[in-house]
């Protein structure tokens, strides 16, 4: 849901001189300009799954990119098996745009470059040091979806997107120094009125199933995001009280441009 002062699931991880995105949900180049991250810079573009939420700014991430890029510099895609089909499809929706820049400017004389990677589970990509592996979640009925896990110098991040507590999330955070997951409040939502907001409960993890997913993989840090419905500003601990009662490392109720190190 809109809110005045969360954007859209996104989250940045930056290690060895390189920048990579994970999801693309409302408003995220915005934000991103605070912490001086461009499109143009950005090394690669990962995608959970494909639904809209985390999908929103994907058409705004591949036109920046291709209009501030100076030289041709084909965005690199990473995601679930659908993301070939999402990428052209949302190409097809810029072809008008596209279109018309072209034919204002000399220089740019090709349409926008996608380089599109599929995958399902094991090894993405490896580079500088660099190992990002993926395994399937649960986050039925849509499917297929992906955790992430970023290795860099004996420390691992893993990046869950939507999901209930399942075995690939299990592998992805295993002895992660941190651990983003999406949380919702089974305990308010299920007293919502509209049946639309209580359908939420039956495919994501609550907090307390965040904390079980974190205990038992001996996690670190767990960083609680994307909430449903998000915390009013001074009550973030209540958020992060069910988490607490079954996993006793450190628990973060993220907020925009907070930042996370592995240390």
């Amino acid at each position: 849901m809109p809110q005045p002062d969360r954007a859209g699931p996104a989250t940045l991880v930056r290690v060895a001189g390189k920048d990579f995105l994970f999801d693309c949900g409302r408003g995220v180049l915005m934000r991103a300009m605070s912490v001086d991250m461009t499109a143009p810079g950005l090394t690669a573009q990962f995608l959970t799954h494909l639904h809209s939420d985390h999908t929103t700014d994907f058409n705004d991430v591949i036109t920046t990119r291709w209009i501030m890029s100076p030289q041709p510099n084909p965005l690199q895609v990473h995601g679930p098996v659908g993301t070939r089909k999402f990428t052209d499809a949302t190409l097809a929706a810029l072809d008008q745009d596209i279109g018309y820049r072209i034919a204002h400017h000399d220089d740019l004389t090709e349409p926008p470059a996608v380089a599109v990677f599929e995958h399902g589970d094991g090894l993405v990509l490896e580079e500088d040091g660099v190992r990002i592996t993926c395994a399937p979640t649960d986050h039925s009925p849509v499917h297929p979806t992906l955790g992430y896990r970023i290795e860099f110098g004996g420390k691992a991040v893993a990046i869950a997107g939507d999901t209930v507590p399942c075995e690939g999330l299990d592998r992805i955070c295993k002895n992660a120094d941190v651990y983003v997951q999406t949380v919702i409040r089974s305990d308010i939502i299920a007293n919502a009125r509209g049946r639309r907001i209580r359908d939420v409960i039956d495919y994501h993890s609550d907090v307390k199933q965040a904390g079980e997913t974190a205990a038992r993989n001996d996690v670190r840090k767990l960083v609680l995001n994307h909430f449903v419905p998000p915390p009013p500003p001074g009550r973030e601990e209540e958020w992060a009280a069910d988490a607490r009662d079954v996993f006793d490392g450190e628990i973060l109720v993220s907020h925009d441009l907070m930042q996370i190190g592995t240390g």
